[in-house]
Formats: structure tokens, C-alpha cells, sequence
């Protein structure tokens, strides 16, 4: 029986969504406008990477080809669109979000069927009846931010005051969440999640879709790091997804990165973590290693997103994506003769775009087996077509959305 193999490029948009224009990203392109920055000089990084976007494993396996079909015909500079191997598509979501869970959900199978919360760009971001029940239960000498913001740019401004205080940082984004940041010795890595757990019991009814606990270390603001004991509280999904129908039926899922975070824990076997995509790559060679047959491995490369999507680093974003490809032929080589690789994204970030927040974008999906011809899968009308081509690999039922694209 074979396994999968699916990795989530988080924020790895290529263009091209027909609503983007509701979300005012309409003309967002994650990878050509990266690709287009390369070109011209502008994703330069001294001594990492230079010169055109280099991604020759991912475009073999129809990456640029993808990239063409999404954007109507414009590859971008240093990809083709003739790939060597493998089946190649893009994913359109019908999700109302463009955020993580929107995308990850619809991926496993199930588009969320309501709107999220949000809370409103104004100071103070959070209703004050919210912030008093939580200082008054978490006996908090108060909070810092109230605000939106960026993640690294509020522990710069407020860290110190934090460490000072003992008052968490709380801010949100365009995105429905309430995360909290806090120094991991001084307010206490436990502390802050039994206050993110606190929290996520009054945001949960409001339809926010995560709590976000975010420690960082570091006395300064100029020495400040945020840390990989991230940690996501989030509203569990409302139907079955790939994850629970696969430990269902006795398969193993090995859950890598943020994923079981994103599914609340649900048809989860195996939970790993790391700091950085690297970390999280060497984690998925390993779940090879162990995963049996017919099981799930499924792995979300969050630093695309945190590291270069949201801080417009279009460079970074670009160092990362080739640190990727080159990284692939060890993975390749590992696969055993039947197992399904799929790689794709949950929503764009497009790192040359006006504001900080993620980008309306339709993704790529990249089917690769040993001995698998090249070929289109073409438009795939609903991200969940991706999971169900993973279950029936898998030889598990079909859900309710989405087709096989095999």
C-alpha cells in the first residue's frame, strides 16, 4: 500500500484567484513577483543567493507550468513551462479566508462553511469587556498593544516593557486571530499558554479562528527572537478531515510543523515540531523513515510565510524557496516505489505587495511518483480536490468535497 507525502508551502501563492479583487489583492502574485524581483536585481542577498530564481527540481515537476496556467500565460523569469515529470495543476480555494486554516482545512478536505471573526483595525483592537475577563481571571497587571500589528515589530516596541511589567503583548492582524507574545523566562513559556488557553475559551464562540501563543527570547529590542515553541489554539473543524479519516482506518499521521496545531490535534498520530523549514524538512525525512504503508505524512513550511511573506522580503522569501528545491532530490530519494509527494500552499503572501497581511492567490499542486509521466491536472475548482486525491492514493473513502485530480 503506498503513503503520502504532503508539504504545504505556506504563503506559496502563484497569482491568478478570480476574487482577489474582495480582498483588494487583485493583481498579488506571490512567485512571479519574487521571480520578477530576482530579475531585476531586487532579491539580491550578499553572500545567500543572487541573480535569476533558481528552482529546477520544483520546475520539472511543472512549477513554472503551473505558474503559466494560474496568471494567463506569464512564466516567470527563470522557470519554464515544460516540466520533465509528474503531474502538475493549480488549486483555486472557495473558502471565504485567505489564512491558514481556511486553506489547510479545505486542503484536508473540508472549505469552511462560515465566516471568521475579526476584530476591527482601531486602538484598542479588542472589545474591553474581552481584555477586563481576561486580566481579572489571569490576574494580569494588564496587557501591551491592543492593537494590530506585525509580530516582530511589537516585541521590538514593547518587549522591554513586558519583561519590566510582566504584561503579555496582545495583537491582531487582518487575519482572525488573537495571538500574545511574551518573553519565554521572565513571563514563562507555561504561563503563556495557560493564558492563550484562557483566551481561546471567550475568542472560540466569536468565530476567531486561532489563539497564538508567540515566546520570544532575548533582553533587548535590538537582541529580541521569537522562538519555536510557537503554539496555535485552534477551533476544531466541522467535519471530518483527510487527517481523521486516515487514523480512522489505522494509518499513521505524522503531523510536522504547525499541522496538528491547525487541526486542534484531530487525527493526529505523531506530532512534530521544529524552528525553521530546515528543521522541519529533516522531521519529514525522518516520518519517512518511519511511516509504514499507507500512511499520511503531512508537513506545513511556515517560515515562507512568518519569515519573508509578512516582513515583504522578497529576497528571503526567494533564498528560502531555492534552500527548498535544492533539499528535494533527498526526498525523492527516499520514497519507496508508489508514494504520492504533493506539494502546494494554503494561501498567497506576496512579499512585493502594499501591507504586511497574506494575499488572496489561487496555489500550485505538484503530484510527483516514481515513474509518473508529466501531465496537467489543470484547474482544480476547490483545494479539498488535493486531499481527495491523497485519500484515494491512500485507498481511503472519499469525503463529501472534492475530487481525486488522479
Amino acid at each position: 500500500m503506498p503513503r503520502a507525502i504532503l508539504c504545504v508551502l505556506d504563503s506559496f501563492g502563484i497569482g491568478g484567484a478570480p476574487d482577489a479583487a474582495n480582498f483588494g489583492d487583485e493583481g498579488s502574485n506571490t512567485l512571479l513577483h519574487i521571480a520578477e524581483a530576482c530579475a531585476a536585481g531586487r532579491g539580491d542577498v550578499p553572500g545567500v543567493r543572487s541573480g535569476l530564481l533558481s528552482l529546477p527540481n520544483m520546475d520539472a515537476m511543472g512549477l513554472g507550468a503551473a505558474a503559466t496556467l494560474s496568471s494567463g500565460g506569464t512564466t516567470p523569469p527563470g522557470l519554464t513551462d515544460t516540466p520533465k515529470g509528474g503531474r502538475w495543476g493549480v488549486g483555486r480555494e472557495v473558502s471565504i479566508g485567505k489564512d491558514t486554516p481556511s486553506g489547510h482545512w479545505e486542503i484536508a478536505g473540508v472549505p469552511v462553511p462560515f465566516e471568521w471573526g475579526y476584530f476591527p483595525d482601531t486602538q484598542p483592537a479588542f472589545p474591553k469587556e474581552l481584555t477586563d475577563t481576561i486580566i481579572a481571571e489571569a490576574g494580569l497587571p494588564g496587557i501591551l498593544g491592543n492593537c494590530h500589528a506585525s509580530g516582530t515589530a511589537i516585541i521590538e516596541e514593547f518587549g522591554e516593557e513586558s519583561i519590566r511589567t510582566g504584561k503579555p503583548i496582545c495583537y491582531t492582524s487582518v487575519d482572525s486571530v488573537f495571538q500574545i507574545a511574551a518573553h519565554e523566562e521572565h513571563f514563562g513559556l507555561e504561563k503563556l499558554y495557560d493564558l492563550c488557553k484562557l483566551v481561546f475559551k471567550y475568542t472560540a464562540p466569536m468565530k476567531i479562528g486561532r489563539v497564538i501563543a508567540r515566546p520570544f527570547v532575548g533582553e533587548t529590542a535590538e537582541t529580541f527572537k521569537r522562538t519555536g515553541n510557537r503554539r496555535d489554539f485552534a477551533i476544531d473543524p466541522p467535519e471530518p478531515t483527510l487527517l481523521d479519516r486516515a487514523k480512522e482506518a489505522g494509518r499513521q499521521v505524522f503531523a510536522i510543523g504547525k499541522i496538528s496545531d491547525i487541526y486542534a490535534g484531530r487525527g493526529v498520530t505523531h506530532k512534530l515540531k521544529g524552528a525553521s523549514n530546515m528543521d522541519h524538512f529533516d522531521q519529514t525525512l525522518g516520518a519517512m523513515e518511519m511511516a509504514r504503508d499507507g500512511d499520511l505524512i503531512f508537513t506545513n513550511f511556515v517560515d515562507f510565510d512568518t519569515e519573508y511573506g509578512h516582513r515583504r522580503d522578497p529576497g528571503g522569501y526567494a533564498a528560502a524557496l531555492e534552500q527548498f528545491d535544492a533539499r528535494l532530490p533527498e526526498l525523492i530519494a527516499k520514497m519507496r516505489e508508489g508514494d504520492l509527494l504533493v506539494l502546494t500552499a494554503d494561501h498567497g503572501n506576496d512579499p512585493t505587495w502594499r501591507g504586511t497581511d497574506h494575499t488572496r492567490e489561487q496555489v500550485p499542486i505538484l503530484l510527483f511518483s516514481p515513474g509518473m509521466e508529466a501531465g496537467s491536472i489543470g484547474l482544480r475548482p476547490v483545494l479539498s480536490d488535493i486531499g481527495e486525491t491523497a485519500a484515494r492514493w491512500l485507498g481511503l473513502p472519499p469525503g463529501p468535497h472534492g475530487t481525486s485530480a488522479l
